[in-house]
Order: C-alpha cells, then sequence, then structure tokens
C-alpha cells in the first residue's frame, strides 16, 4: 500500500493545500492519504490567538473531506498529543512501525523542499519515506526543483524523490489568508465547510452573527456540520424546497432555511444525540429513545433555533421533517417532502411518488407515507406513531 503523508499547521487548511494533496494522491497513485496538523511546529510559532488544536484538526480534518475521496483520506491528531516540537522524523518512526510493509510518501511544498536539509534527521526521513515535493506558482519549475533533487540524492544515494508543479493553483499564504477573512473576505480561497466553520467558531476574528447570516455564508456553515457524503443531499433538499414553496406558494426563504439545517445534527451517534436531547429538555418517547435515525430532526431543530434563531415555523419543519405527524403545515410538508423526493434520492418508485408531490401536495405526502410505514413493516421495524397519525389523519 502506498501512503501519503501531509502535515502542517494548516492554520487554516486552503484550497492550495488540498489541489496539491489531489495531485500527488492522483499522480502517485496513492492507496491513503494522512492528513497530520502539527502541535508545536519547529520551525515557526502559531501566532498569537490561533485556532486551539482541536479546531485546527476539526479544520484539517473538514478540509479532507472535501477531496470527496472517502475512507482512503484521514486526519490523525498523533502531533497534537506528542509532549514537544513536532518533528516529522518522529511522525514518519512513529508511522513506520504502524505500517511496516507500506510505502510512505512525504508531501511539502516547494518552501518545506528547498530547506529539507535543515529539517531536525533529515536523513531519517528519507529513509522512512519517499518526497513528493510540489510547486504552487509559475515560478516553481522544474528547473528550480532540480538543483536541490540532485543534490538530495548526492547527499542521501537511497532518498527517493518526486516532484511536480501544478499550475493554476491558487497560490497564497495562511498568513495572507487570515489577514482577507479579519476583513470578511477569503471565504473563496477555502472548502467551503472549512469556511462554514470559522464563521461557527468565529475564528480568525471573523465575528458572525450566526442569527443573521447571508443565504450563502449559511449554506456554508450548514455544510460545516455535514460528512461529505451528506452535503449533495442537502443542497438537494434546498433545490427541492424551493421548488416545492414555489408551487405552492410557501415561505421560500424559510424552505431554504429549514432545508440546509434539517440534518445539522445527522452526523452524531448515540451518546451525543441524547447529550443534546438532555441540554434542550428533549423528552423522548419508548422508540425514540433507542432508535437513532429518529433524533436528529429533534436535536437540528433546537440547534436551529438555538444557535441560528429560526422561528417556530421553521423549527416545527425541521423538528418533523423525520416522521411527520397529523394535520401538518405547508412549510411542515414540504420540507418532509423535499427531503423524501430531492435529485439525488433513488429508489424505487421515487419518480412515481415525484409526480404525484407536484400532481397534489396531501395526495403526494400520503403516498409517501404510506411507502414509509411499508418500507419499515417489512424490514420489521416499528414505525414511530406521529407517522401513522399523519397517514390516517390525510386519510381521513
Amino acid at each position: 500500500m502506498k501512503i501519503g503523508i501531509y502535515g502542517g499547521t494548516f492554520n487554516p487548511p486552503h484550497i492550495g493545500h488540498l489541489v496539491a494533496a489531489k495531485a500527488v494522491f492522483d499522480l502517485l497513485h496513492l492507496d491513503r492519504l494522512l492528513l497530520i496538523p502539527a502541535g508545536l511546529p519547529p520551525h515557526k510559532e502559531l501566532p498569537v490567538g490561533s485556532p486551539t488544536p482541536e479546531q485546527r484538526l476539526e479544520m484539517t480534518r473538514l478540509a479532507g473531506d472535501q477531496l470527496g475521496l472517502g475512507d482512503q483520506v484521514q486526519t490523525l491528531d498523533m502531533e497534537l498529543h506528542r509532549v514537544g516540537k513536532s518533528y516529522t522524523s518522529d511522525t514518519l518512526a512513529e508511522l513506520k512501525k504502524q505500517y511496516p510493509d507500506d510505502e510512505l510518501w512525504l508531501l511539502m511544498g516547494t518552501d518545506m523542499f528547498l530547506t529539507l536539509q535543515a529539517w531536525h534527521q533529515p536523513e531519517e526521513i528519507l529513509r522512512l519515506a519517499g518526497i513528493a515535493a510540489f510547486g504552487r506558482t509559475e515560478a516553481d519549475t522544474e528547473e528550480l526543483f532540480a538543483v536541490q533533487r540532485d543534490y538530495l540524492k548526492a547527499t542521501y544515494p537511497d532518498a527517493n524523490i518526486f516532484t511536480l508543479t501544478i499550475p493554476g493553483v491558487v497560490d497564497i499564504s495562511s498568513t495572507q489568508l487570515r489577514e482577507r477573512l479579519k476583513k470578511g473576505e477569503g471565504s473563496e480561497l477555502l472548502a467551503p465547510a472549512v469556511y462554514g466553520y470559522i464563521l461557527r467558531e468565529n475564528l480568525y476574528k471573523t465575528h458572525a452573527d450566526l442569527k443573521h447570516l447571508s443565504l450563502k455564508d449559511l449554506r456554508a456553515v450548514a455544510m460545516s456540520y455535514l460528512k461529505h457524503k451528506r452535503i449533495p443531499h442537502v443542497l438537494g433538499t434546498e433545490q427541492e424546497a424551493v421548488r416545492l414553496a414555489k408551487h405552492y406558494g410557501a415561505d421560500v426563504e424559510k424552505a431554504r432555511i429549514a432545508a440546509l439545517l434539517h440534518d445539522c445534527t445527522k452526523k452524531l451517534e448515540m451518546d451525543d444525540q441524547l447529550a443534546l436531547c438532555q441540554q434542550y429538555g428533549i423528552q423522548l418517547d419508548e422508540l425514540e429513545q433507542r432508535a437513532l435515525k429518529l433524533l436528529h430532526a429533534k436535536t437540528g431543530a433546537e440547534i436551529a433555533r438555538s444557535v441560528f434563531g429560526v422561528d417556530d415555523e421553521i423549527y416545527r419543519a425541521i423538528w418533523w421533517h423525520t416522521t411527520g405527524h397529523a394535520d401538518m403545515s405547508l412549510l411542515e410538508k414540504v420540507i418532509y417532502l423535499a427531503d423524501y423526493i430531492e435529485p439525488t434520492r433513488d429508489f424505487p418508485g421515487v419518480d412515481d411518488l415525484r409526480k404525484a408531490v407536484y400532481a397534489d401536495l396531501d395526495q403526494g405526502l400520503l403516498m409517501g407515507l404510506e411507502m414509509t410505514v411499508q418500507e419499515m413493516t417489512a424490514m420489521g421495524n416499528e414505525v414511530h406513531h406521529a407517522t401513522m397519525e399523519a397517514r390516517d389523519w390525510l386519510k381521513g
């Protein structure tokens, strides 16, 4: 197995990091990419007021998630928990013990590559891993790399070195980006989920008012709550909610907001869901206490109200989007069905359901509820009483 290792302060991780990592991943045909935020970088000090190690770790995880490589990319906290400076030689030695039979490749930019001989124990670094160096600007040419590559090969004959130039990559330092973020700029240089996390946590003096976000910023913040594979679903639900709202006369802006936030706690496991239920005083029935998939609607509604200040109509649309209930409001129906039939959904009968929904909202809702009851019953799962009550109410 070929494993790429990409370390750095990632303060913050930006699209330059992502494009370079993906290019090396593809060109070297790597099987796995490890992203490793530094704890105490040996070559520079973290600026005063920098995010906590945990925040840099989460930003790096979100950035790695945006590569779309699934389980092939992992973010590790090994340097954050290590006492003292984060020496690359120590990290590689630890990884070599974990992957003794695998081929390790250390990813680095031009500046790091050109000073590699001055690092702590460069001979150990070159013994344990190959070097994959990439240039980020037009000036980072093969001629520039060649001199350093020849020097390293002469000094360390067994070194394995691969260099490439990545044309068209936006070249910006993290220092410059932090300054732009303070001015309300630079979002285009970050993965949307990373920018959303920065706004959520008020990092880099962004000071966003989460209760009065623009639609663009709300969408980024919503994405920061999600696993990568769920982002297309949430964006699809937003699109479908807007179409349904326009078709049936619901409030389009409220439909957008509810759709963007409806799955904001979906990725949380049972313990975290129950902790939020306790925090917000959510009373759970017997089925909800053991059915994880039912909880995110309730906890998501609470987050939407407490963090983002949504009104009661949006709150209820999120609260009921999983089970439905008797006598649903127009917005509740829109969000329930948008979640059900958005464009990425692909299951037997979905096309017929879409046609039914746009022909008659209540008949489409009834059809969707009956499909849910049939599916849950066929799987031997208990159907929530609110779903049964919603179906029976529509049937009269």
